[in-house]
């Protein structure tokens, strides 16, 4: 029996260790792969075509601002007020008539001065990859500037990099103290798994949920 039990714990060993390896490996894959790719000044980046501005909710819970939604915006007014970008395509999820992260998107950037012309919704961009998709096979942009912060830029590139769209990310700030760690540390499994789709599941359907 104790044999039987030590056999039993040597396997959840493997399979932790390995699973702590897969997580660590594909996040330095990830980062290291597109970490050159982040810009902080606008200055430093070409002229494209569009931004893709990827959504998040514009209220935490208690109902004060967002400041992920918040930095976003301001660097997507940014972009366009330095003349980097012709139009910003405004992408996250509107399932229900009660969450609209493209339209809070859209009335913030209005109340900045950005021009309503300039500014196109997208509001099936439900995951990451969704949005970066949509971008190109639904509104036939072939590069893109990324807005959104330093610890989700990584894999936005990643999944741009897959879908052969040429892309840079021009990083809004990072809140810091202001949320909580989980936000982090979720991202820090999303690349694992974005990995996992991207290279055991392509093909698939599975392939789509990457989030």
């Amino acid at each position: 029996m104790k044999f039987r039990f030590s056999r039993v714990w040597l396997f959840l060993l493997t399979v932790f260790i390995l699973i702590v390896s897969a997580v660590v490996w594909s996040n330095l894959w990830v980062i290291n792969s597109t970490e050159d790719r982040v810009y902080q000044s606008a200055d430093q980046l070409p002229h494209y075509d569009a931004a893709l501005v990827l959504g998040t909710s514009s209220k935490v819970r208690g109902g004060a601002p967002n400041p992920f939604f918040v930095y976003r915006m301001d660097k997507a007014a940014q972009l366009y007020r330095n003349g980097k970008v012709d139009q910003l395509i405004l992408s996250g999820d509107n399932r229900t008539r009660f969450y609209d992260e493209p339209g809070a998107m859209l009335d913030a950037l209005i109340k900045k001065g950005i021009p309503r012309s300039v500014m196109v919704l997208d509001t099936a961009g439900l995951r990451t990859f969704d949005s970066i998709e949509r971008s190109k096979m639904v509104f036939g942009k072939q590069s893109l500037i990324v807005v959104t912060q330093p610890f989700h830029a990584y894999r936005a590139l990643f999944l741009c990099d897959h879908l052969n769209i040429p892309a840079v990310v021009f990083a809004a700030r990072e809140p810091g103290e202001k949320v909580g760690p989980q936000v982090y540390i979720r991202e820090y499994f999303a690349r694992t798994k974005a990995v996992l789709d991207v290279y055991l599941f392509s093909g698939m359907e599975g392939s789509k949920t990457t989030t």
